[in-house]
Parts: structure tokens; sequence; C-alpha cells
């Protein structure tokens, strides 16, 4: 008859389906009372009247009569059926479960079954599990405040709709209003069971008591050393109550507190019980229930024994028990967390520098992993509901970060050797308890035959294991014998049992023990998740992230926090199937979590990496060639024996002065900086990555996104660009500086496996961009703007001028002082570095901003020529007729504003060729082999290879810093323009006159005083210089976008500037003479320059001896001196 009662299969069953019951009507309590997601029929204010009037008279709810006030659950009512139907199932699940867990507590009552957590340990387990569950779910079905209106408003919408009440609801609507005052119904409830609980709980006075010491006890009893007896250290770790050792003491104080709380006269008649009640009443101020709901338990017990007659003794025991709490409790546990943090510490040191003891000594390892938890989670329910006390610290704990590390140091280190336990505990189960149970079983007087077949089996399954399975990585399942001892628990546990188990304590402590050591064998993980989840971390995220940032200001423990989002991988093995909604929320959370630490830690590194290397950026600096002048004046000063500066001076220290140092105890603020950093990065060594829900987390990328986003502003911050000021740090500076910083970021790799190579390419590459991966501005753009609107735009009012003979802009001597010195801006080192900074992308960058400027200039030219068509037409026909010219000269208009706009054009391209021919130098100091290749493919283009191919071959060259017959920058550039729907030939006849109004025009250039030439700079002073460089690329451009001969064109417009020139070598007595040999030599200059034309084509309508005398004339000014 009991083998048909199948109390073990019963109990199994019901305990799992309890907890998703539980779970789920704590989900809809947290539902409900949130106002973001709490369900939209409770919410409408239209449904405000239906509510009121369901919650008044439920559940006796007039759903026929008073139509008034349930009019809009008429309107909406399959609306309102599909939006509480599954909160009303759920309901339903409750009454389901509370049916099936009365039949199973009268039918154990009815069998008299024996209890004893040291004997029939899992039958004792589930008994007690099941009716704290049933408990919890009563409690927290109570707090559901919004329970009556939602099963109100789906059975009046299902009246509505099917003309009759839900069967369910009567009964339903009786459970809610008798368990209005839960606690008085639940005594109610458990009076009959009394006897069996009140057994079950006095069998824990062996087991609680001796779990629940202080530190001071576990420190002289050395609990969970393994180096205070060297001799034994190989001895396998056992006892005779194997599973109690790592039995949760939080789940031993809810087993008591609520089971005495059920069955309370036990209280007043049993010494042992009052006892073991005081005790678990003195350990704290809350028990869980489930997730972040809690017990108040001294405020549930005074209120309920308050009811009661003769408990007054009892209520003055719970004060007095509470005052204790309040005094000792977090002292008390405070205590044992700095304990564990010591002892975990060290066994987490021996286990891994000799894992096979992870073998004999696995029991070490699930105990103080069940400890340290029962401490987390004691230290989480008391800091989110902290008591008002004046010893508020011991509620606070800065150090928790180590006690989690180790957790999940032991946990990762029997996950990585679960083979060295398996191979332990296979060889164990085969060779020494299947042996040792065969021997129990032997000398039994009495064993009945379904209990015979069990152990048999239990002793062949054992005996026909072996080690070769391990090595084989055979797949073990031994949950099936686990059930069977479970099942032999039951029959052996019943009133007279043929087979009693309270007479045989040896084959119990003999099963249990094997029970253990299977566990060990296929489901280490699932025992690991037992003894060290803490989930509850997840529910309290506010507590959490204050642990977080407390831990996170001590230096010692910021080597541990990394244990933080490691945590938070755990908190997907905590749901359930009933609630998987549940689940979807607690993904989101867990990941906002993970990220949030991660982050904080990321930040954390990221700021002292880039503080060391701001400092040893400035001393970088130090060293830097513009600050030695201090230097040499000093040693200067002292070769010639002058007098030492006064007393008052501070005399500059020479750098690696902060490196000398007569005490080594002196701690700088580089060594606090250095050891912060070894702190944090040993906190990655952790692990490499982690799964939080699906998510796979690797912890060194969100450093290198810190350290990628932050490097990023520190080299814009570093180049100092001020529009207003006109202020920026030259390219040289901040090349020096950012090689400061690569080469100190390069350390961070001996730390931690981190690619800093990758990061840094990252970063420069984003800034030869206009805007990095977030937007913000790079140093390209940066740059690129203050060439235009500072050098270029005061070059262009021949402010500043481009000198050809030291490749570089300089400024002209004025009376107000420049904001800047152009040549420490734009000579070859600087325009190098700029290269190097930004490269061919962020000089492709700049060179289409240039392009813009020069095709603004072209448009304004186009207009100018149009409106002077006319004469330009005729002075193209008749350039060779000096009358004619002269009388066609004076119709002319503009002619200055041509050439001032082509000097600006002139300008910005010299510019740019000096950006690309530094730009070549650096590509091929870095790449030789790649310059070669194209320098020779530009020696193959020639005149006859069509124009497509040879624009796309000087494309791939001027991104590569070559200098090229035709722009295609400038190509595309002038290709691009919009014409207002001027056909080909018209702009081919625009640009055809264009040449001929700045031939023309270039006579007027006499007429300024600044157009003498320098032979010291090799230009002029005014810039009219670049016009040579202009006219040539200008043209060049113009021309292959139209597809005409260039070299014919640029003939032209030589045979009719030289004539205009020749002209004005006639007029000797005027004016426009003045400055005629530095124009002279400005026709030299654009066939020098130009690839399509050459001296002899100059020789035929330019005399040479001109040119000679041009020479001789502007040189005889310049002194030279020799030796």
């Amino acid at each position: 008859m009991d083998y048909q009662q199948k109390l073990a299969e019963k109990l199994t069953i019901l305990n799992d389906r309890g907890n998703g019951v539980l779970i789920r009507m704590n989900y809809i309590k947290k539902i409900c009372a949130d106002p973001k997601r709490r369900p939209a029929i409770l919410t409408e204010k239209a449904m405000e009247p239906a509510i009121k009037y369901i919650n008044k008279k439920f559940p006796n709810v007039d759903f026929r009569g008073n139509v008034q006030n349930l009019t809009n659950i008429q309107r909406q009512k399959s609306e309102v059926l599909a939006a509480a139907a599954s909160y009303y199932d759920s309901f339903l699940d409750v009454i389901e479960f509370r049916d099936h867990v009365y039949e199973l507590l009268n039918t154990i009552d009815a069998c008299q079954c024996f209890f004893d957590i040291a004997i029939n340990f899992d039958f004792t387990k589930n008994y007690l599990d099941l009716i704290i569950t049933y408990t919890s779910v009563i409690i927290t079905l109570s707090r559901i405040d919004d329970k009556k209106a939602l099963v109100g408003m789906f059975n009046c919408a299902h009246e509505m709709t099917n003309g009759s009440s839900d069967p369910s609801y009567p009964r339903l609507g009786q459970m809610f209003m008798e368990y209005e005052h839960p606690w008085k119904k639940l005594t109610e409830e458990f009076g009959p069971h009394t006897k069996s609980v009140t057994a079950a709980l006095l069998s824990l006075k062996m087991i609680y008591p001796r779990r629940n010491l202080p530190a001071e006890q576990w420190r002289s009893a050395q609990l969970l050393s393994l180096l205070s007896a060297p001799a034994t250290m190989l001895d396998p770790a056992s006892c005779d109550t194997m599973a109690c050792e790592y039995l949760s003491m939080e789940v031993m104080e809810r087993w008591i507190i609520i089971g005495f709380l059920l069955c309370h006269s036990s209280l007043n008649t049993n010494q042992a019980s009052q006892e073991l009640w005081k005790m678990a009443l003195r350990s704290g101020l809350f028990l869980v229930l489930t997730r972040d709901e809690v017990l108040n338990i001294h405020k549930v017990s005074e209120d309920l024994f308050d009811s009661i007659k003769g408990y007054n003794k009892r209520v003055a025991d719970i004060k007095e028990c509470r005052e204790h709490v309040l005094l000792n409790s977090g002292a008390m546990h405070r205590e044992r967390r700095q304990f564990l943090r010591g002892v975990m510490k060290e066994l987490f040191k021996v286990l891994e520098d000799e894992p096979g003891l992870l073998g004999p000594k696995a029991l070490f390892v699930f105990m103080a992993l069940s400890f340290s938890r029962d401490e987390v989670l004691w230290l989480v329910r008391h800091s989110e509901n902290m008591p008002k006390i004046k010893t508020a610290e011991d509620y606070i704990d800065n150090q928790m970060a180590e006690l989690l590390f180790h957790m999940e140091k032991l946990r990762g280190l029997m996950t990585k050797y679960n083979h060295v336990v398996q191979r332990y505990h296979v060889q164990y189960l085969a060779q020494f308890d299947a042996l040792v149970l065969n021997d129990t079983i032997q000398n039994m007087y009495v064993c009945p035959e379904e209990e015979s077949v069990l152990m048999t089996s239990f002793v062949s399954t054992l005996s026909a294991l072996s080690v070769k399975q391990v090595d084989n990585k055979e797949e073990f399942d031994f949950r099936a014998l686990r059930l069977d001892w479970l099942r032999l628990q039951a029959y052996t546990s019943v009133n007279k049992a043929p087979l009693p188990i309270m007479e045989y304590p040896d084959l119990a402590k003999v099963m249990n023990m094997i029970q253990f050591h299977t566990r060990m064998v296929d489901s280490v993980e699932e025992l690991l998740q037992e003894t060290s989840e803490v989930s509850i971390l997840g529910y309290h995220p506010r507590v959490f992230e204050r642990m977080f940032c407390q831990s996170s200001e001590e230096i010692t423990m910021k080597r541990y926090l990394m244990a933080f989002p490691l945590v938070c991988s755990h908190f997907s093995q905590c749901g359930h199937p009933l609630c998987p909604e549940e689940t979807e929320m607690m993904e989101k959370k867990s990941l906002r979590l993970c990220v949030t630490f991660l982050e904080q830690i990321a930040k954390q590194t990221s700021n002292v990496v880039l503080e060391i290397c701001a400092e040893q950026c400035n001393l970088n600096d130090q060293l830097q060639p513009k600050h030695c002048a201090e230097a040499i004046s000093a040693a200067r000063h002292r070769k010639q024996k002058k007098p030492a500066p006064k007393k008052g001076e501070v005399q500059k220290e020479s750098p690696g002065a902060e490196s000398l140092r007569k005490d080594r105890a002196v701690v700088t603020n580089m060594d606090k900086m250095h050891l912060m950093l070894t702190e944090l990065c040993s906190s990655y060594s952790l692990c490499i990555d982690f799964v939080v829900f699906d998510h796979i987390v690797v912890p060194t990328e969100f450093l290198i996104s810190h350290l990628e986003t932050r490097l990023s502003e520190i080299i814009v911050r570093m180049a100092n660009y001020n529009p207003t000021t006109e202020e920026i740090a030259r390219p040289s500076d901040l090349l020096a500086g950012l090689r400061a910083y690569t080469a100190n970021l390069h350390t961070l790799s001996s730390y931690i496996n981190v690619d800093v190579s990758r990061l840094v390419k990252n970063v420069l590459l984003q800034q030869t961009q206009p805007l990095d991966s977030h937007g913000g501005q790079t140093i390209t753009t940066t740059y690129t703007n203050w060439f235009l609107e500072s050098l270029l735009r005061q070059a262009s009012n021949s402010l500043i001028v481009h000198c050809p003979t030291m490749h570089c802009f300089i400024n002209q001597a004025t009376d107000n002082e420049p904001s800047f010195r152009a040549e420490e801006f734009s000579d070859i080192s600087e325009l190098r570095a700029l290269a190097e900074l930004i490269g061919p992308y962020g000089l492709k960058f700049l060179s289409e901003n240039l392009m813009w400027h020069i095709t603004s200039q072209v448009s304004e030219l186009k207009k100018l020529v149009i409106e002077n068509m006319d004469v330009l037409v005729q002075m193209r026909n008749n350039f060779d007729k000096p009358e004619e010219m002269a009388n066609l000269k004076k119709r002319l208009s503009g002619g200055e504003n041509v050439l001032k706009r082509m000097t600006i054009i002139g300008v910005i391209l010299s510019f740019r060729l000096m950006a690309q021919d530094c730009l070549k130098d650096i590509l091929n100091k870095h790449c030789p082999n790649l310059i070669g290749p194209i320098d020779c493919l530009i020696d193959f283009m020639s005149p006859e290879t069509d124009i497509k191919v040879t624009l796309s071959v000087f494309e791939l060259a001027s991104a590569a810093g070559f200098k090229c017959n035709v722009d295609p920058a400038l190509v595309a550039a002038i290709g691009n323009m919009q014409t207002d729907n001027t056909s080909l030939d018209e702009e081919y006849k625009l640009s055809c006159l264009l040449l001929v109004y700045i031939g023309v025009s270039l006579p007027t250039l006499a007429l300024d005083a600044n157009s003498c030439y320098s032979r010291e700079r090799g230009g002029h002073n005014n810039n009219i210089h670049c016009l040579a460089t202009a006219i040539n690329q200008l043209a060049a451009a113009m021309f292959t976008v139209q597809n005409k001969n260039i070299e014919q064109h640029l003939k032209e417009f030589l045979l009719l500037a030289s004539s205009t020139l020749l002209q004005l070598g006639q007029n000797v007595e005027k004016m426009e003479s003045k400055n005629r040999e530095s124009i002279y030599l400005l026709l030299h200059m654009i066939v020098q320059d130009s690839p399509f034309l050459t001296q002899d084509m100059l020789e035929r309508c330019f005399p040479y001896v001109l040119l000679r005398n041009a020479y001789r004339e502007v040189y005889r000014s310049f002194i030279v001196t020799l030796g």
C-alpha cells in the first residue's frame, strides 16, 4: 500500500510546481505594483467605477443587476477577457496547487511518516520545502492588491460573453476571502500536521546550532582550512551528514521560523522546539519568501502570537530576540564575512596549485561556497531593509568584491577540473561505496522484495563504473539512482514499514554519502548553482550597485571588481518555465547591470591608463628641442663663470629630476597610479569572456571601447584649436605627444591581453576622417579648418607669403603683431607631421575643402569673363595689334579682380602641392614598396593614353602624394560645377577667354608696389608667383574636362601674355614699368612650372635677353655674403 502512495514522486513534482506558482505570483504582484507595466485594464480611467464596484462587492458581485457601474466592461468584454485571462489562470494554479498539497500532507500524516534530516535527508528536505513553498505562495498571493479586481473583471466579462460565471470563480473568490488574514488561516490548516512538522524541525537541533556559530569558533576550529592538518590533506572529506554540511542556513531558518509559526503549539510544550525557534529568531530580522519579497519575522510572529491566548511569554521572547539581533547580529555576520574572505582565498590558492585535491576535498569547496552565499544573502536582504540602529556600518561591506571574487574563482576551478573530480569519485563509488553498501545490505536482518530490488540495483550500478568511462568522456546520469533512493526513503519512513529506516542509520549514512558522490560525477554544475547562486542580487539592483561602488572606492578591492559583472552571468539560471515573462525582464536587468559594472571598471582603468600617459607625455615634452634654449643658456653661464641666480629666483629642474629619490618609501603620484592600474588590470584576469542570457560578454572590449573614445577626445584636445584666437598646436608637437601616448599605451599589453595596436590604429584611422565613430570632430577637421580659415585666408590677403625657397609660408612684416608665425606651421617638418597625423584620407578631405574654395573662385571668374566676353573675344583675335589692344584694354574691367582670384587659387594649390610632397615623403618612409610601383605607373602614362585611364592612374598617384600633369581632384571639382545649363562649347569658350583675360591683365601687376621679386624668398611679396601654378593647373583641368588639347591652349596663352608684357616694356616712362622685371620673371615661372610648355616655346615669343636682364635687375639689390 505504501508503495502506491508515490510520496517521493509527488513531493518532487509539487515542489517544482510550487516554485513556479510562487514565482508567478511574485511576478503578478510586481507587475500590478509598477505603474509602467501595470495591466491596461487597471489603468484606464473609464474602468475605475467598475474596479471600485467589484472590490467593494467581491466575491458576491451582481454582474447583471448593476449594469451602470459595469458598462465599460460590457463595451470591452473581449479585450478584458483577453487581458485578464492569464492572471485568472495563474490564480487557478494556486487553487490546484493547494488541493494537491492538502492531499499529500494528509496522506503523509495518515502514514505517520518518520522525518530526520540526518537520516532520510531528501525526504525530510522535500517535505519541509513543500510546506515553506506553499506558505510563501499564500503570503505572496495575499500581498497582491489587485487580485480581486482582475478575477472579478474576468468573471464579469465571461458572464457577459457566455451568459454564465466561470465554474471556478466561486472557489477562487472563497480562497481570496479566506486568506485576507493569511497567517491565521494557515495556522488553522496546519494544526493537524503539527506532529509531523515538529518532528521534522526538531531533527535540525543538531545541524542548525552547529552551523550557526560565530566566526571566533570557526577560526579556533580552523574551519575549511586544508593547511591546518597537512597529514590528512589527502584523506577524503566525509561525514555522516554530507548533504547537511552545505545546506543553506537561510533555508534552515526559513523552515524553523515559518514551521513553528504554522505549528506553534509545540513552542509552549516542548523546550527543544522553543530553543531552536529562539536561536533562529536571533539570526536576523528578515527572511526571503521569494526574489525580493521578505518576511519581517519578529513583527509577523509578534502580531500572530498577540492574537492567541497564552502566548505572552513567546511575545516577550520575540522582543528579546529582536533586541539581540539589533545589538549583535550585524557585527557577528561582519566577522563571518571577514573570516570567509581569508579562508576562501587560502582554499582557492591551495586547490589552484594542487587541483588533484578537488577530488577528496570537494565537500570543502561546497561548504565554503554555501557559507559565503549565506552571508551574501543575509547582507543583501538586511541592506535593502536596514534597521535604524547606531552601528549601521555593520550592514555595509566595502570588501564584498573579494568574497564574490573567490566564490567565482572556486566555481571556475570546479568547472575547469570537473574531469579530475569525476575520475576520483567514479573510482570512489565503484571501489569503496559499492562494497560498503553491499556489506551493509548483507548485515540487514530483514529486507522486503521492493526494497531489495532497489538496493541491489544501487550496488550493480555502482559496481559497473570504471575510469575508462571518464577517459572516453561518456555522459553520466545518476538521477534515476537518486530518485530511487528518495523512493526508498519514503517506503522506509512510513509507520509500520517492513524495513524501518530509523532502525538502519548505517544504511542512510552510506546512501547519503553515495548520493553526494554521484552528484560529483554527473551534476557538479547543478550543485554549484545550489550552493553559490546569488541571483537575489539581480532583484536588489540598488544594493548590488551600492556594493560595487563601495568596493570600487577601495584600492585593494579593485582587483576583485570583475566578480560583479560575472555574477550577472548566473541570473539566467534562476527562472522558471511557469513564468517566462520574468525571464525576459531579468535578461534586460542582468545585461543592464553587467554593462554598467563593466563600463565603470573600464572607465576607471582607462582613466588611470590615460593619466599615466598624460604624465609621460609631459615628461616627454620636456625633452623636446623647443625647451633646450634655457639649458643651453644655463650651460653657457656656467662656462663663462657668470654669477649664479639670486636666491629669490627658482631654478628650473632638469628633465629626469623627478626620478631621483633618496628614500624608496616615498610614494609618488605615478607610483599610486601604477599600483591602481595593476589592481584594476588584475580584475580582467578572472575570465576572458562569459555569457549573460546567450549574450557573449568580453570585458576587455569595454576597456578598448572606452580607451578609443577617450583617446580620440584627448587627441583633439591636444590639438588645442581655438577659432577665435586662431591658436592651434603645431602638428609636430601633436605628433610627439601622440607618440608618447602610443608608446605608453603599449605597456598596457604587459598587464592584460589587449590588442593595443588595433586600438591605436582604429583611433588614428578615425582621426583621418572628418568625424569619428561617435560623430565628434577629428584633427583632420580641426587642421583643415585652421589652414583654410587662418593661414590661407591671410595668405589670400598677402599678409602671409608663400616662400618657394624655404618651402613654407612666412609672415609679412606689418605694424600689428601676427597671431601666429606661419613658418612654424607650414614648413616641411610640420607638413610631414601633418601627413603622419591625418594620412592620405585626411589630406584627401583637406584637398576636397581646398577644391571647394577653388571652384567658388572659378565661378566668380566665369562671371567676370561673361561680363567682358565681347572685349575678350576681340582681344583674342587682335592680340598682335598694339593700337587695337590699347583701345580694347581701356574697355576691359575687373582685371585686378581676375588676377586677385587667380592668385588665391594659386596660393591654395601651392599649399596643396607642399602637403602632397610631404605625404609622398612619409609614404615613401613607411611603405616604399608601394610608392615605387606607383611611380613606375606614372611613367607609363603618355598623351596617347585614354583620358579615363590616365585620370585613374593620376588619382592613385595623387592620393600617394605625387604631383601629376593634370590634377585629378581639380578635374573632378571643375567637372562637378553647376553651369546653369551652359553647353560644353560655351564652357570651352569661357575657359579660353579666361586665359585671355589673365594674359592681358598681367601688366597691371606692375602697378602694385608688392609685386617686386624677392630672391631670398624665391617669389613675389604679394604671392603673384603662385599665378604660375594656378594658370597651369587650372588650364590643364578645364581643358581635360572639355577634352581639348592643353598644350595648344597654353601656347596661345603664352603668345598673348608675351605680347602684352612686351608692350609693357615699351612704356619706359610710365608707372607701369616700375616692377616690370619682376613681372617678366612670372612668365618664366609659368613655363618652368608647366609640364606642357618648354623654354624653346618661350624664347620664340619672348626674348631670353629680357629674362636675363630681369634676373640681373631683381638680384642687384640682394647682397650676397660669401665665406
